[in-house]
């Protein structure tokens, strides 16, 4: 049964949340700011459930009929504000969803709950005709906004909120609810962890992805043979991934740890601190064979093939000067 105390990390958000309910100090809006996949939904809809629970303590009791209605995603006064257009909440949205419908009293809970997910989406009129609503909110009305960036919002939007900041979870954490929730080993939880760099829904969806799965071996095939292949062979391994519902940035992120992996064993040969601890024998093969400065040289090139593909320089171009820098190093 999810509730606040499910949330994994997070723990100035849940200590908030638990405190306003508890001293019935209930804002009427709030702004949930974290990455994709972070949790917010998740935090909305623990905090959404709890405020209609009937039994009305600080966390949901999962028994009654609001929390049965609220966990089917039924309950009439929890609404989800839907989008037509996949990049844009427009003002017709927020109007017919929200606005208009924020003047009925509730159905049956104490509160009228709008949880507007990728709240950055919205546009600048949309946002206009959602701070009407923030000035004089009806006292049954909490708003729930869910962004990847505050800045996205208009500054009178955000000093009508209260900001709750999504934490980068720690590691330990994350690696142990892999292990215990999605069943990982060992092994597969530290890459998925080193991955994740502290966001639970990333590391839950590499877990589950069999395209993760073949980037890592695609990716490392490539490193371990990339002294004898030509420049037109890399590229070509690398096209592969369209095939994958995976994006570069994530191809890139194996090939850093990686060398990073390289760069700590040449180090300190020790294998506890690697990621890739199963790829060891190929790692101590390569770290005997370059030097610090040679890796060094590798890791720069990696996290500046990052920053093209951000500035959206041409795919294959990134990916021939990062190679070059490869083998030469």
């Amino acid at each position: 049964m999810p509730g606040l105390q499910d949330i994994i990390g997070q723990e100035q958000i849940k200590e908030h949340l638990h405190n306003a309910i508890e001293q019935q100090k209930i804002s009427h809006a709030y702004i949930i700011q974290g990455e994709r996949s972070s949790g917010k939904e998740f935090i909305a809809k623990a905090f959404a459930q709890t405020l209609q629970c009937e039994k009305g303590g600080t966390e949901p009791c999962g028994e009654c009929h609001a929390c049965k209605q609220a966990l089917s995603a039924n309950h009439p006064d929890i609404i989800r504000i839907m989008h037509e257009k996949p990049n844009a909440i427009g003002i017709d949205d927020i109007r017919e969803q929200l606005t208009t419908n924020v003047q009925i009293k509730p159905y049956s809970g104490p509160y009228k709950i709008y949880i507007i997910n990728e709240g950055e989406k919205m546009t600048p009129a949309a946002q206009n005709a959602l701070l009407k609503t923030l000035e004089e909110p009806p006292a049954y009305a909490v708003i729930l906004l869910l962004v990847t960036t505050i800045d996205a919002l208009l500054p009178t939007i955000q000093s009508r909120c209260v900001t709750l900041n999504m934490r980068p979870v720690k590691d330990e954490l994350v690696k142990k609810y892999l292990m215990s929730d999605v069943k990982l080993t060992d092994y597969k939880a530290d890459v998925c962890v080193a991955f994740a760099r502290g966001n639970i829904g990333r590391a839950r969806l590499l877990a589950t992805s069999e395209d993760f799965d073949n980037i890592c071996h695609e990716a490392l095939t490539l490193v371990r043979n990339i002294k004898k292949m030509s420049l037109a062979e890399m590229v070509m391994a690398v096209k592969k991934l369209h095939d994958y519902q995976m994006d570069t940035d994530d191809y890139l992120d194996v090939l850093l740890i990686w060398y990073r992996d390289v760069l700590m064993f040449k180090a300190t040969h020790d294998v506890n601190h690697l990621i890739f601890k199963d790829e060891i024998s190929s790692i101590r093969k390569l770290a005997d064979k370059s030097t610090y400065e040679g890796i060094e040289n590798i890791i720069d090139a990696i996290q500046k093939a990052k920053q093209r593909m951000l500035a959206n320089v041409k795919f294959e171009l990134v990916m021939e000067l990062l190679f070059t820098t490869i083998q030469e190093n």
